[in-house]
């Protein structure tokens, strides 16, 4: 931004995703962005760390000129030239100010802006800081800006949620490299039609994040009426994001013709990929996974959205151990980023690469994880809510419980979360957990 031209093509993506990392854009991106684009637009970009492509970037005014991949090279030269000869004027986005709205509007736009990061990450500062560094350069020039920017930088550099994120940013990408399996030399297999069997608020969360990813789905369920209920729930998530403006009428309508709804099994024999997301029930799933071995393909995965259940004892009546394979989602599954993919000692390396694959194309982040008590998440989980529990039998109060996880920097608390997903799953969960710690001989009995 403080060249003397852009020049992009329609395709590429530019943005200031430093926020990411805790940090806030520097060598003076937090005060050309607004001046070049605009307040409100210069703001979604860096706080939601939001990138645009070349054509919308142009229609802004981030870049002067859009051009095929084949001509970027050649018309940059050109622009030089016609600059250096003075044939083009250099503006100086450093100094622009024909995008920056009249003071007492840009302060209304950026005290909005806190109110939303406030709410968004109340125990971040960084979003805070940014806001702040840019009023500056807003109220006192673009020189005191940088000054601010620059002093704001290195102190959030060695920050604790700077060394935080960096963490996750470097852990998100290892979740890729799975030993035994990515290792291999496979590629993934083309998943061309999915089934999930359930409707309910986890089926239709999958189902949703499958078709949003354009995944023809198939969505079986026990009756007409939790058929149509199930439908209803997948439209009632997609008409969510066309009311908050993530997604068009006409997106919502070629979204909804990718969905198809079945009572039986006669149209399976179509599917690449079933994701099971039933009650937590041992004979109920066990005689799911039989029956999806009789009319599913012999290639077809056979995944399970259990939390909890060991996938062994789910898929012991049939012969298809090999294709076996967990696929927990987090509630609600179409806006929950974490997908959980539970192998066996018995699920072949080929099926879990092809897991990764599809959890990446439906924008999750897939870690492979092992076929023990809780898997990954949930055996964190559980000593969390254990302790919360015992304090309850002390007597605290749910609500003091809940504040303190919220303080601590949790999105809600624990009881917050049971009644969000139903005490049912809550109680359903934790007769499961008991079982298999007991079987794993690692039960703690407090007494």
């Amino acid at each position: 931004m403080a060249c003397h031209a852009r020049i992009s093509t329609p395709t590429a993506q530019l943005g200031l995703p430093e926020l990411q990392l805790g940090i806030i854009p520097g060598f003076g991106g937090t005060q050309r962005l607004p001046r070049l684009v605009g307040l409100t637009k210069s703001l979604e970009m860096m706080l939601l760390s939001k990138p645009i492509k070349g054509e919308e970037a142009h229609q802004l005014g981030l870049v002067d000129s859009v051009v095929s991949p084949n001509d970027l090279v050649n018309t940059a030269r050109r622009w030089a030239l016609d600059i250096c000869e003075l044939r083009k004027p250099w503006i100086k986005s450093l100094y622009k100010t024909d995008k920056l709205e009249p003071l007492g509007e840009a302060r209304e736009i950026l005290k909005f802006a806190r109110a939303q990061a406030r709410k968004q990450a109340a125990n971040l500062e960084h979003p805070l800081i940014c806001i702040d560094v840019i009023e500056e350069g807003i109220v006192s020039g673009p020189r005191a800006g940088l000054w601010k920017e620059a002093n704001a930088f290195q102190g959030l550099l060695f920050s604790d949620t700077c060394k935080s994120l960096l963490h996750v940013f470097f852990s998100q990408r290892a979740t890729s490299k799975v030993p035994g399996a990515t290792d291999l030399g496979l590629m993934p297999r083309k998943i061309t039609k999915v089934a999930i069997l359930g409707g309910g608020l986890m089926g239709s969360g999958i189902a949703t994040a499958m078709i949003l990813s354009n995944y023809p789905v198939l969505l079986k369920e026990v009756n007409e009426k939790f058929l149509i209920a199930g439908i209803d729930r997948i439209k009632a998530n997609l008409q969510s994001r066309v009311i908050k403006g993530k997604m068009t009428e006409e997106r919502y309508e070629k979204a909804m013709s990718l969905l198809s709804g079945a009572l039986g099994y006669e149209k399976f024999k179509e599917v690449d990929l079933v994701i099971e997301a039933v009650i937590e029930n041992v004979k109920l799933k066990q005689q799911i996974f039989a029956d999806l071995e009789k009319y599913c393909p012999s290639h077809c995965i056979l995944a399970t959205n259990t939390s909890t259940i060991d996938l062994n004892l789910i898929g012991e009546k049939t012969k298809s151990q090999d294709r076996i394979v967990g696929a927990h989602f987090f509630s609600p599954a179409h806006v929950m980023p974490l997908l959980e993919i539970v192998r066996t000692q018995h699920t072949s390396a080929q099926v879990v690469v092809d897991l990764l694959d599809v959890g990446k194309r439906i924008k999750k982040t897939p870690i492979v994880v092992g076929n023990c008590t809780g898997f990954a998440v949930n055996r964190m989980f559980f000593p969390y809510t254990q302790s919360a529990l015992l304090f309850v039998d002390y007597g605290m109060d749910v609500y003091k419980i809940d504040r303190a996880c919220t303080k601590f920097g949790m999105p809600m608390g624990p009881f917050r979360l049971a009644d969000l997903v139903g005490f049912g799953v809550a109680v359903a969960t934790g007769m499961q957990y008991c079982r298999r710690s007991q079987s794993e001989g690692i039960l703690q009995v407090r007494g």
